[in-house]
């Protein structure tokens, strides 16, 4: 009966999948929410066969996934992933029965998974990965997780169901940090030993106090947020020595930037194909991970020149002769290193922002009102305008107004369409700041407008 269920479910999410890409369609999650209807263990069943890396955290798992695909494809390995972002426990299921035989055999025997905090719970039971790699945890989707201590402790519980997994831990995090505390296997601790802005934004924290003591930390340096050489002065809770760590920013430029990075006290400079400072964290989960499987340092600065992020994430188009950077913003954190970033740009530039309040999205959009846009002041003549869109799209208008922007500068359209032709109608490079259903609305139109391959693809 079991089997029988198995190709049963195969067979019906395939044929979902067909029929929904016919119609143009993504057919990311409707296929697996089917196929685990009709097997709730689906996942189990398909992932034992397969070696799996999972990553999890609040921000960079696309991009973290992408950088250690390459390292699949450097060394020729064949292997699939969850790259449409899909990352509930019904788009990863889709994913793992495309991948399937009709018998539930896999057809790729290597998978990189990105996983939502909270499905990981499962997820990890179900693949029982190899390694696991942890970003980040920072306050997301308040609507639905309350704060980051519930985030954490679903990430916690889906590592110790994940109990012959490597665990690549970021040592700047005091809470990802903590989960080494709760568990036997193996890690490998990932950091960065430096500052990484002159003229950052000043953030509150989302982990003020020590996770075992709650005393308040103190820092040698931060990074960003709650990231960097913490430790706490009421008790001996502090940051690891990283395995892996970023030593020095060597360069950097609109387009990418090079770190020396020492691994397992092997230093080399490695050149990220991609600029931001939260990239570099990014890269240096990745590489731990790679290393974690076996990977050499040599591997690691190749793959970390050759990789394409994902969709959304820094993406970089050229559309009716303009350069178009699209970066995918969903948190206060991440909002203000894209800030960081945009605000160190050199030329002039059109900014537009997408602001969605859907269930995927998360409802609550009070994050905005912490997040610096006080910041784009300091780009002056160099900010031709910030164009503005998506169901809460008077809010943002507001929250520029009431960081002082000039309402000249603040354009409101009520159409996604109507907000790429005016970004695309005038002179100036555009950087695209969209929440994550309005990235896939944006990024359809101009996949459909441009022939650019859509998100899933």
């Amino acid at each position: 009966m079991k089997k029988i269920r198995v190709v049963i479910a195969i067979s019906v999410c395939k044929l979902t999948r067909a029929f929904l890409r016919v119609l143009k369609r993504g057919g990311t999650a409707l296929p697996g929410n089917i196929a685990v209807r009709i097997y709730p263990e689906l996942l189990k069943a398909l992932a034992k066969d397969v070696k799996c890396v999972a990553i999890t955290g609040t921000n960079g798992k696309t991009t973290s996934a992408r950088m250690l695909e390459q390292f699949l494809k450097d060394s020729g390995k064949s292997y699939f992933s969850n790259k449409s972002g899909s990352n509930l426990m019904r788009g990863i299921t889709a994913e793992f029965a495309l991948n399937a035989t009709m018998t539930g055999k896999p057809r790729r025997k290597h998978a990189i998974i990105e996983c939502d905090e909270a499905a990981s719970k499962k997820v990890f039971e179900y693949l029982d990965p190899e390694l696991v790699l942890v970003t980040n945890v920072f306050a997301d989707q308040l609507d639905r997780y309350g704060d980051v201590s519930a985030i954490l402790e679903n990430i916690l519980v889906g590592v110790k169901n994940a109990p012959n997994a490597v665990v690549c831990l970021n040592a700047d995090d005091p809470l990802v940090s903590s989960i080494a505390d709760e568990i036997p296997n193996k890690v490998v601790f990932f950091g960065v030993n430096t500052e990484l802005y002159e003229n950052g934004i000043a953030e509150q924290s989302d982990a003020p106090k020590c996770i075992h003591c709650g005393a308040a930390y103190e820092y040698d340096y931060r990074t960003y947020a709650h990231l960097g050489g913490f430790r706490c002065a009421a008790c001996d809770y502090a940051r690891k020595n990283p395995d892996v760590a970023v030593v020095e920013l060597s360069a950097q430029d609109a387009d990418s930037q090079t770190v020396k990075l020492c691994a397992f006290e092997e230093t080399d400079d490695v050149t990220i194909n991609l600029p931001g400072g939260y990239n570099i964290y990014n890269a240096a989960g990745a590489i731990a991970a790679a290393i974690g499987m076996g990977y050499s340092m040599e591997a690691a600065k190749n793959a970390m020149m050759r990789f394409e992020c994902g969709f959304g994430r820094m993406e970089k188009l050229e559309l009716n002769g303009l350069p178009v950077r699209m970066i995918l913003v969903k948190n206060m954190v991440g909002c203000n290193q894209v800030l960081n970033y945009l605000c160190s740009l050199s030329g002039d530039a059109l900014f537009a922002i997408s602001l969605n309040d859907r269930i995927a999205d998360g409802t609550d959009v009070s994050w905005i009102w912490g997040a610096g846009y006080e910041r784009l002041l300091d780009m002056g003549e160099r900010l031709q305008g910030i164009l503005v869109s998506g169901t809460r799209a008077n809010d943002m208008a507001e929250r520029l107004k009431k960081a002082g922007v000039s309402e000249e500068l603040v354009r409101v359209f009520s159409d996604q369409s109507e907000l790429l032709d005016a970004a695309l109608g005038q002179n100036s490079p555009v950087y695209i700041m969209p929440s994550y259903t309005a990235m896939l609305e944006i990024r359809g139109i101009i996949s459909r407008r441009f022939g650019i391959r859509e998100y899933w693809e």
